[in-house]
């Protein structure tokens, strides 16, 4: 096709997908250039905004090719991710190539005969120098009966979806994920805004109207925490959600979100009560949608312009993902989806995922965000005790910002928030925003509380600003895992370690990770470990014996003292009257 076919009146690039090869997983892209610069540059991202990793999608392109004129020019890589044509600027350009697509996630692209799904930045080149004009993409249906949904803007567009579809720019042509197949879809307005579901995967048991119902109860809630009673400027919203056997996460776009999950955790057609597992995926939904406000608008002063080429730091991730996380769960028990029980477990749960990691003594959860191109997204054996989570531990400290503005009666973090989207207008924000924002709302500096929650290390005042809200923290007995410091997997009649926790008794003992954990000698006897609930049982009352682990093939036996019972939270709300504010439900 010639390149000027492609030329509109709003757009001088087009990008022309095709799914060429469902077998092979293969994505056929055209790339016509109205106006190419002399030796025009093009580049692939190395990563995709929200997840933290580079993550080198070039390594997936092949058969690039350029064409001008009616024939071919050189093109020369010039690193692991950019391009140089030898071209003049004084008619269009054509790139031709292919990419493989294999990654059933969310971050990268999926193509086979049942489903097809991309992030422009696993598929769409860069051209250096015109990331700032508009963007055409045109979707080429590869078989009858698919469909096509994304949050771009639709420019010329069948009923199913397929056809063209224009970006104000670069950024927002990678923003926008596609899905493609045959999949479950429905319509529903919140707070006038119109919000668009498509379940991809889901078993004939699904209840649509049931997860679209709850959805909708999720998006009204947030509206109204970010906006109250104000129009939203959200003109659309997509969720795209890929139901598969077993997985779980989610990626925050600026109209739309690629989810994740199991189809075992989707709400079943005449399911009484849908379990934990549909908490847990309606919390991330919530999660995602919230992250559409806080860190694709309101984000990292670091983030105002995107370099794809390389990792962009942040020490703020604590505050984007971090309070995002405190959010997603307290806006489900605002909008009636737990109740105030609920809600107690899932913080419970979080409170002592973070004491139960050693890491938090190690660093901050400024470091931890600085650090997540390093150590978040590169997890080994050790990440327990190096690091903690900006996730867990950033939404403990939003619980403590929160009740501690609450306990002094002048502001809560639902205002700040608020007054930090205006001050920002919507836009980069530093941590010296925040500060400034908790000083004027709450009347007085946090300066010391961001220095010690923030920047340092020692553990967060959880229990007593907790008691203040009616939740008192109790101590009852902890797994066995913990008293003994380890996490292992458990399969097959074997123990292995996946990670020896700092301090612990493994660790004192001598314990590795990747042993395998085969019995115990005690009193002069030995006995074979199957699981780790056998060690009871055999051990009696002792508190020493010998443990037989293998390692590298080598039979060792290691000197293990078991602790006293160590204990861990349980919260209980004893007080529902005085967390009415804080917990209750929006009407």
């Amino acid at each position: 096709m010639s390149p000027r076919a492609h030329a509109g009146p709003d757009w001088r690039l087009h990008y022309r997908v095709e799914a060429a090869d469902l077998h092979a997983h293969l994505f056929h892209v055209t790339l016509a250039i109205e106006q190419p610069a002399a030796g025009q540059r093009v580049s692939l991202p190395v990563w995709i905004p929200g997840s933290y990793l580079v993550r080198e999608f070039s390594r997936h392109l092949q058969r690039l090719v350029a064409r001008q004129d009616g024939r071919t020019v050189p093109v020369q890589q010039l690193d692991k991710c950019s391009w140089q044509v030898d071209c003049v600027s004084s008619s269009p350009l054509v790139l031709a190539y292919e990419v493989y697509a294999f990654d059933n996630s969310v971050r990268a692209a999926w193509l086979d005969a049942d489903r097809g799904f991309f992030n422009g930045t696993s598929l769409c080149l860069q051209v250096h120098g015109q990331e700032k004009l508009p963007h055409a993409l045109e979707l080429v249906s590869p078989r009858p009966g698919w469909e096509a949904a994304t949050g771009l803007a639709p420019l010329r567009v069948g009923k199913r979806g397929f056809g063209t579809y224009l970006a104000a720019d670069y950024d927002e042509l990678v923003d926008c994920p596609v899905e493609m197949g045959s999949f479950w879809s429905t319509e529903f307005r919140a707070a006038g805004v119109p919000h668009r579901l498509v379940v991809a995967g889901a078993t004939e048991s699904f209840d649509g109207a049931r997860l679209a119902a709850d959805v909708q109860r999720i998006c009204e809630t947030t509206l109204r925490f970010w906006h109250e009673r104000r129009k939203p400027a959200l003109r659309s919203f997509v969720f795209l959600l890929n139901a598969v056997d077993d997985g779980y996460g989610g990626l925050e776009h600026r109209n739309s979100t690629a989810l994740i999950a199991s189809r075992r955790d989707l709400p079943r057609q005449g399911e009484a009560k849908a379990g934990d597992g549909y908490t847990t995926l309606l919390g991330l939904v919530s999660h995602e949608y919230f992250h559409t406000w806080n860190v694709k608008q309101l984000r990292p002063a670091e983030f105002a312009r995107y370099d794809y080429g390389r990792e962009n730091h942040t020490q703020l991730l604590w505050f984007f993902e971090g309070f995002t996380s405190y959010y997603d769960d307290l806006l489900l028990r605002r909008a009636g989806l737990v109740d105030e029980a609920g809600y107690v477990r899932l913080l419970n749960k979080t409170i002592n995922q973070v004491l139960q990691t050693p890491g938090r003594e190690v660093q901050s959860v400024a470091q931890a965000s600085f650090d997540a191109w390093v150590k978040y997204y590169r997890q080994d054996e050790n990440t327990p005790n190096a690091t903690v989570s900006y996730y867990s531990k950033g939404s403990l400290v939003a619980l403590c910002f929160d009740l501690t503005l609450r306990a002094e009666g002048r502001t809560t973090l639902d205002e700040v928030m608020r007054a930090l989207w205006q001050r920002c207008k919507g836009g980069p924000m530093a941590e010296a925003d925040f500060a400034a924002v908790l000083r004027e709302l709450g009347g007085r500096s946090f300066a010391r509380e961001i220095a010690a929650w923030v920047h340092g290390t020692r553990e967060l005042p959880l229990a007593d600003l907790l008691r203040r809200q009616g939740v008192f923290a109790l101590d009852e007995p902890a797994q066995l895992q913990q008293r003994l410091g380890i996490r292992v997997d458990e399969g097959g009649g074997a123990i292995r370690l996946k990670n020896v926790l700092r301090g612990g008794a493994a660790e004192q003992a001598g314990m590795a990770a990747q042993d395998e954990w085969l019995g115990i000698e005690v009193a002069g006897q030995g006995w074979r470990l199957g699981k780790l609930d056998d060690l009871p049982l055999y051990a009696g009352s002792h508190r020493r014996l010998i443990a037989l682990v293998a390692r590298d093939r080598r039979l060792l036996r290691l000197e293990l003292h078991l602790p006293a019972a160590a204990t861990t939270w349980r919260l209980v709300l004893r007080d529902p009257a005085q967390a009415q504010p804080w917990l209750g439900v929006q009407t």
